[in-house]
Order: C-alpha cells, then structure tokens, then sequence
C-alpha cells in the first residue's frame, strides 16, 4: 500500500487531522485518509477506535469552516486483521475551507499536491472565494417560516436517534440569519415538492397507463414511498421445471435503490425541478435535475468521487441508514449496469437500465401446488405446498396467518398490529423466524437485518403459499 494524491496514511491520530481534511475538501477529486497506516504503508491499527472516531468527527465538525457535515464519513475498516480508521472526504462545493482558529489565510487554508497538502497560495484562495457557491438549498431561505418535522423525528426515533430542540441547527437547516432554509422546507412535514413516477404501456411516451406523485410531505417519506413503488414494479420472473426453480428480479434492487436514492439526494432543487422515474415495457428511466457538479468530469463520476450537491440532505439520509457512504452509490450500480447507461446533458442526469428478459414458466402437472390440511392433537394445522417433486414446504398455524395477511411490505410494528399480536419476543420467535427461514417471506434491507427501517414481503414461493391457502379456504368454504 502506498500514498497517492487521495490518499493519505497516519500511524495515529495527530494535530494534522484539519490541515489533511482542508486539503482533501479543497481538492477537486476529495480523498481517503487512514489512521492505523504508517507512511511506509505497513498496518499498524488502532487501540481505541471508537474512542478516536469520536474525537475525529468533533474535531471536523467544530474546527473547520465552512462547515462541512454532510462532506465526510468516518468507518472502522479491517485491514490485515487489524482495525483502522478510514475517513472519506467529498470535494466541497463551498471552498475554500479552512482551518478555524488560523482563519481564511496561507496558514489555515490547504490544497492536496502529489501526497502532501500544502498550504493554499492567496491568489487561489481569492479565486475559490469569488466563485464560492452562494445559490445552495443550505443557503436559500425557505418560502414557508411555519415548518414542522413530526414525520422527520419519527425516522430518527426509528433509527434511535433523537431529534432535540437544536437539531435544525445541528442538521444544517437554518440559514445564517437563523431561518429555515430549503433543506429544512425539503424535510418538512408540508411543503410543494413533489415526485412523479408515471408507466408507459410499450416503449415511447405515448400511452400512459398510470401516473402517481409522492410527495407534498417530508423529502425522507417520499423517498420511501418511491422505494416502496420501485420494489412493486420490480416483478420476479419465474422459470419452474421439475428440477429447479430460477428467479431473477426486473432490474437489479440493490443497483435500483442506489439510483432512486441518488437521484433525490442529489437532484438540483434551486429551480424547483424533482427528479422523475418513469417505466416502460423493456426499461425504467430515472431523470434528476443538474447534470455533473463543477470541475467533475465523467471519468471521475464513475469512479466514484464524491461531491455532494446538497449536503446537508445527505447528512440527513446517511443518519438514516439510507446511504451507506460517500461516492458509494455509483460504484455499485456500475457493478451490473454499465457505463452506457448514463447520459449527460447540460441540465440532466438519466439513468437507463434495461429489464430482464422476460421468461415464461413453465409448470408440469405434478408441479401444481397441492394442499393437505391435517390437525393435531394441539390444532397446529399444517399447510403443505408441493412446489417441485423435490420442493416442498411444510408451514405452521402462525406462518400460515402471516403468510395471509403481508399484501405488500410491511414493518414489524405493522405485522403485528394486522395479526393482533402485542408480544414482540412471540411474534419474533413464532411467526417471523420460522417464516423467513423457509423461504417464504423475506427482508427489504437483507444486508442490514436489524435496520430500523426494515420490512418484509412474500417471495414467490410465500405468494404461491399464500394463492393454495385462498384456494383451499375457497374450497372448504364452498362445501
């Protein structure tokens, strides 16, 4: 491992902190610093690692102007079976940002050059200053004064985090004369945004079948409405054949809500533009106002540096758990769509990803789901469905129950509720667990089971369960 223009070791955590994060914000590509990595690039790690995150993010927070929350993230990484510290730096879009206490000046100010940041020559610090962004949602005065944030401290209380009565100020949403500015109108309970996402019958915009808004509410609850909306439409295609079942999505879901998420944390709201999402027979087409930030160039793009357009959303949706890191997002959707999906224009974004070729299934006669009811000694009644000759799941009273009542994704608070249930540890053990360990239900977040905005849906094999216990009510019923 060696030290290159983004990327800077230190054995420890030390004085220099500001002066590297200077350097990296002021820098147009941002960078990545590691504590626990000496210069010669050997691992060494980190005793107290909670203890310097902490400390790393206090220092950044307090002692570097402009602010820039929202512009960096700390992790724990292991590295050679050690535990290091890797702090990621966007390239701010408010430079140049310097050292607090030295102020605005050769002393306080830094630029990244080859593997050292060195101190800023004046003439450049007046550049950056004349042409410092100014027209910003963190700057712009918010059209309406009387905002509340219920459904914004509802999330936080999800993730449990607690919004105090400081928190506009903590979360960037006032302006400098203390008013809210437009992130907080963007995060209110009220305000006149809205998302559209409209679906085509064939592959023009000729025949719309169905156009929906979200919106008019909290930026965070209309994002989750769209997430809610994409994973609908995002169908499962089923091949069945007596020896195995394929299932493949539409489009791919991680890549999906990495481009939804993108699209809205970063859509340009100066002019009152959203992004839109738009579906078609063979494709869905995700469009979002502003094209590359300035001094960004495509390659940098899709490499994934970070310069955050409204940061102080994406400080919100990372408290979220809704994005994982800075200049993650990109790098994720290019592991399954390439480049070609992504066009640029002066004013737009567009994100292009072709659907999964459609299969048919296929099912033979000794395919067809089968039930048999049979009721012990304690009435557990046993619900068995023969998918495949070699393919069969065998369910309990309680699976059964919530098998019939998930009609979309739901939380776990919302399960609950429908199947009359007040015990959490009961339903956790008797419903959930034996439902999602036989493959007929599943997690929203798979990679973040305990994620405070969890949910659960049918799989195919759940939707098939549940269309031979209809079936057979149906039947019972009718005689």
């Amino acid at each position: 491992m060696q030290e290159t223009q983004n990327k800077e070791f230190k054995q420890e955590l030390t004085e220099d902190l500001e002066k590297e994060a200077s350097a990296f914000l002021n820098y147009h590509e941002g960078g990545v610093m590691y504590i626990g990595i000496s210069k010669a690039g050997k691992v060494v790690g980190v005793s107290d690692i909670d203890g310097d995150m902490l400390k790393i993010k206090d220092r950044l927070k307090h002692n570097i102007l402009p602010s820039c929350m929202g512009l960096f993230d700390v992790v724990a990484e292991k590295i050679e079976s050690k535990e290091v510290i890797k702090i990621i730096f966007a390239s701010g879009t408010e430079k140049p940002y310097y050292i607090k206490k030295l102020g605005m000046s050769e002393k306080g100010t830094f630029i990244r050059v080859g593997t050292a940041a060195e101190p800023m020559p004046v003439k450049m610090i007046e550049s950056l200053f004349t042409k410092r962004t100014r027209n910003s949602i963190g700057k712009i005065k918010s059209p309406n004064q009387n905002l509340t944030f219920e459904q914004l401290k509802i999330y936080y209380e999800g993730t449990n985090k607690i919004l105090n009565q400081h928190f506009a100020s903590n979360l960037e949403l006032l302006t400098e004369e203390g008013k809210y500015n437009y992130a907080a109108y963007l995060l209110a309970d009220s305000n006149g945004t809205s998302i559209k996402v409209a679906k085509y019958n064939g592959l023009d915009r000729v025949n719309l079948s169905e156009n929906e808004e979200y919106g008019y509410c909290s930026l965070v609850k209309a994002t989750k409405q769209v997430l809610d909306k994409m994973a609908v439409e995002n169908k499962t295609m089923a091949r069945i054949t007596p020896k195995e079942r394929e299932e493949k999505k539409l489009w791919n879901p991680v890549a999906l809500r990495e481009a939804v998420i993108n699209a809205i944390v970063h859509n340009d709201y100066t002019l009152e533009v959203p992004p839109k999402f738009e579906f078609f027979d063979d494709r869905i087409e995700i469009t979002s106002f502003g094209s590359l930030p300035q001094g960004m160039s495509e390659d940098e793009f899709f490499e994934g540096f970070s310069v955050p357009r409204n940061k102080e959303l994406m400080r919100v949706f990372r408290d979220l758990d809704m994005v994982e890191y800075l200049g993650s997002g990109v790098p994720r959707i290019l592991t399954t769509y390439g480049r070609e999906c992504f066009k640029f224009t002066e004013n737009f974004l567009r994100m292009t990803f072709p659907a999964t070729e459609q299969d048919t299934p296929q099912v033979t006669p000794q395919d067809a789901p089968q039930v048999t009811p049979q009721v012990t000694v304690q009435d557990t009644v046993q619900v068995t469905v023969q998918v495949t000759v070699q393919d069969t799941v065998q369910v309990t009273m309680q699976v059964k129950e919530l098998v019939k009542i998930l009609d979309r994704e739901m939380n776990r608070i919302e399960i609950q509720e429908k199947l009359n249930l007040s015990d959490r540890e009961n339903f956790r053990l008797n419903y959930l667990k034996p439902a999602l360990e036989q493959g007929v239900i599943e997690m929203t977040i798979p990679d973040k089971p305990k994620s405070g905005l969890q949910k659960y849906r049918l799989t195919v094999l759940g939707k098939q369960l549940k269309n031979s216990i209809e079936s057979y009510s149906k039947l019972t019923t009718n005689h």
